[in-house]
């Protein structure tokens, strides 16, 4: 009887565990809002349920990230996205984005099974010094530069979320240093990256055609 008790115990644990779904946090920028889905709420949008001329993405639905929990099969942990902001400090016209950048909003992720870190945007497009590889006895001044910001924030990410999947996606029209710089820093922490190409835009962000390329890119490396 025990035995059988014991038999039982074991296979629903295990059937339990299997209808599990993995849980999945977003780190991002305006391409990843959408109004009502982003914690906290105070962060910046980009996109809204009201249409607005700058965009035709108008239902959560739409957006890359809702396209992959739902057909991957996954659950949203949280989506922690502010509009304009920057990996690291150094923000449009040289004023400091340290509250908004991607380095103080990391340790507000949940407790995911898997992150993607959707940046790098906004600092190619605000111009932000490249800086040098630096990996160690990093200090506050040097996330005001690109790269020292992005290995401060990818070295922290791996000590915060141990056993997470971390995921980085580069979206495509950066500047090459920006991109080549992003891929040399995610090697060396082994993250892997997803290297969006040929996104429909308006405005220069995701189109409702752009958001499917982007989940479709994204699911189409995460399930190799």
């Amino acid at each position: 009887m025990r035995k059988t008790f014991l038999a039982i115990a074991v296979m629903f644990t295990t059937l339990l565990c299997a209808q599990t779904k993995e849980s999945v946090s977003i780190l991002g920028d305006s391409y990843s809002t959408f109004e009502g889905f982003v914690t906290p709420s105070t962060n910046e949008m980009w996109y809204y349920e009201e249409t607005r001329d700058q965009t035709d993405v108008d239902d959560v639905t739409q957006t890359w990230w809702w396209k992959v929990i739902n057909e991957g099969g996954y659950k949203l942990c949280q989506n922690n996205s502010w509009s304009g902001s920057t990996i690291g400090y150094y923000g449009y016209s040289g004023n400091d984005y340290s509250e908004r950048s991607f380095i103080k909003r990391m340790n507000n992720l949940g407790n995911p099974d898997i992150i993607f870190v959707f940046g790098g945007t906004n600092d190619s497009w605000a111009g932000a010094p490249i800086g040098e590889f630096k990996y160690d006895r990093l200090r506050q001044d040097d996330f005001f530069s690109y790269r020292p910001a992005l290995a401060f924030l990818l070295s922290q990410m791996k000590k915060r979320y141990p056993n997470v999947k971390i995921y980085f996606i580069i979206n495509d029209g950066l500047s090459e240093e920006i991109t080549s710089s992003t891929k040399t820093i995610c090697d060396h922490y082994g993250i892997d990256y997803i290297s969006l190409v040929n996104i429909d835009k308006k405005n220069g962000h995701p189109s409702i055609k752009g958001m499917s390329q982007i989940s479709e890119q994204v699911l189409q490396k995460i399930r190799k």
